[in-house]
């Protein structure tokens, strides 16, 4: 696994779309919070752009996005929100000159493309807020990005609940949205959990879709040989007339159980304002127990 360079004072960070649409006005506050880190910002091409939903045209996207990551002065690229529209881009990206040169690519939800495909070509990568979210996040959380891309020691603990397995593992954390990961089963970009640590999210989803999206991942071998799972926010879940009749936990659980894995619930990480950066890819030492959770990167 390669870990990016860590950035320092001056360096510049780009900003661009690989998803929704998102405008320079919108970018203020990604951009003040930059420079309040001694850092630059660089819009790309695709801030401003209106094509429907989308930040640009596929052809337009691919673009910018090729350009900052070729582009020997932009140390880390952020991209500025999720919805959809990146695995549009992503078989026509050029990763060649990134993996010989990698730079921290940034962002979450419709990002977890980019995350697993760059898991799998070996480079590390940060879930965290993005420029879309800076503006409802946190100053606590905002300070885990900036420790993560200066390379500062990150290391979380947090309540344990009752309905947390408790457990002991160590691995490479990786993972992002169910949703997405679900959508790259079979494909190039699915990533390998053997020996790892499993982190999912999501938000606005029908439990039935969250029981289907695990048995799935289940059925394509996600769980047995995973070290651990951390759930992150589940937000917005949504039931039927007729009841499912299990809860999200209770869905993760019964189907996780037969593996004897640490898991935790309702981690700080996702679709919610306390969204605190993970680095996917980096080794992680994993602990749930009777008092408390611990995730400490090494």
């Amino acid at each position: 696994m390669k870990i990016p360079p860590y950035l320092k004072k001056g360096d510049t960070v780009a900003i661009v779309c690989t998803a929704r649409k998102f405008f320079p006005e919108d970018a203020k506050p990604a951009i003040e919070l930059l420079e309040s880190w001694g850092l630059k910002a660089k819009l790309g091409r695709t801030i401003g752009l209106d094509s429907c939903q989308l930040g640009g045209t596929d052809t337009e996207r691919i673009a910018d996005f090729q350009e900052m990551m070729d582009d020997d002065n932009v140390k880390a690229i952020w991209c500025a929100r999720g919805g959809y529209g990146t695995v549009r881009i992503i078989d026509s990206l050029d990763f060649t000159k990134f993996k010989k040169h990698p730079k921290w690519i940034m962002g979450f939800s419709d990002v977890t493309v980019l995350h697993s495909q760059l898991n799998v070509e070996r480079v590390a990568t940060l879930h965290s807020i993005m420029p879309f979210t800076v503006p409802k996040a946190p100053e606590e959380v905002k300070e885990t990005l900036r420790k993560a891309l200066f390379g500062e020691a990150i290391s979380y603990t947090i309540p344990s609940k009752p309905y947390d397995v408790k457990g002991k593992a160590s691995g490479e954390l990786v993972g992002g949205n169910i949703s997405i990961l679900y959508s790259l089963l079979g494909s190039k970009s699915s990533i390998d959990t053997k020996g790892k640590i499993l982190f999912i999210e999501d938000l606005d989803e029908y439990l039935y879709h969250i029981d289907r999206m695990m048995y799935n991942l289940k059925r394509n071998g996600y769980f047995e040989n995973v070290n651990g799972i951390i759930v992150g926010s589940m937000a917005d879940m949504h039931d039927n007339e007729i009841p499912f009749g299990q809860n999200e936990v209770q869905i993760i659980t019964a189907i996780a159980k037969e593996y004897n894995i640490p898991i935790v619930f309702e981690f700080p990480a996702g679709h919610q304002k306390d969204n605190r950066t993970l680095i996917l890819g980096k080794q992680v030492d994993f602990e749930v127990n009777e008092k408390e959770v611990i995730l400490s990167f090494k």
